[in-house]
């Protein structure tokens, strides 16, 4: 698709929380705050003209690496929320993009993301291929109070589940979704701390594609203080994903 004329470096998208979208609770789910963002990312990618579609003519999509979200408060069903995206910075293959959540104009989430461009065909990264430099870059301007990291693994950790990869946790790219990575540990919450939206901040490393009939192992661990869990996902030896929470 060409770059759309209503094409703005800086994006605001509304979007209505329907009743799938939340919890008992009537407050949006986590997993589904993370799905917004996403479809805001892609929005803003597809009138920018480097969308999955442009980028599919040369078996090239954005995969997401690192994901560090903020949370101050959780929209509730139907509420009218408003994301708002820009890019930190774009080169190669790689690019930081940062998003904002707001309900009357309040600020309610901060998000910074992280992609890289995979080959789907060869399955390793490699430069973007299509144009980019109508993009204007906002490096100084962060969504979060903190950058994303390398998260530190216990591996001496509890393993709590066992999982073997099914064709509804695949997305477009034949690969486990990202936010399915996030569901199957926050079901291993005690529920309890999620519908009182006891999380301040999560953050997520992607390491290794996870593909159908993969088998894998959830672990987790807590601080001794039991403000921070965190989870890994592993395949074999391989560590494949990583995710820590911060509770209030």
């Amino acid at each position: 698709m060409p770059i759309s004329p209503n094409f703005t470096s800086v994006l605001s998208k509304d979007w209505e929380i329907n009743f799938t979208q939340c919890t008992p609770t009537g407050f949006l789910k986590y997993t589904d705050l993370c799905n917004i963002l996403q479809l805001t990312a892609a929005a803003h990618s597809e009138v920018g003209g480097i969308s999955f579609y442009d980028m599919q003519e040369f078996h090239q999509a954005w995969v997401l690496s690192r994901m560090r979200v903020e949370v101050h408060a959780l929209p509730k069903w139907q509420d009218v929320v408003t994301v708002k995206t820009w890019i930190n910075s774009l080169e190669n293959s790689r690019s930081v993009r940062a998003l904002e959540m707001y309900v009357n104009g309040k600020k309610i989430v901060g998000c910074e993301t992280y992609w890289a461009v995979f080959n789907t065909q060869l399955r390793r990264p490699e430069a973007l291929a299509l144009p980019y430099e109508h993009f204007e870059l906002f490096p100084e301007n962060r969504a979060t109070e903190e950058g994303f990291s390398k998260i530190n693994i216990n591996h001496e950790k509890e393993a709590v589940f066992e999982k073997t990869v099914y064709l509804s946790d695949l997305d477009i790219v034949n690969h486990v979704n990202n936010v399915k990575y996030l569901e199957w540990c926050l079901d291993h919450v005690d529920p309890k701390r999620i519908m009182k939206q006891e999380v301040k901040s999560f953050e997520m490393n992607f390491m290794k594609e996870l593909s159908l009939q993969d088998n894998v192992v959830i672990h987790e661990s807590e601080d001794d203080d039991h403000t921070t869990a965190t989870f890994s996902i592993t395949k074999g030896e391989k560590t494949c994903f990583a995710l820590e929470l911060h509770w209030k």
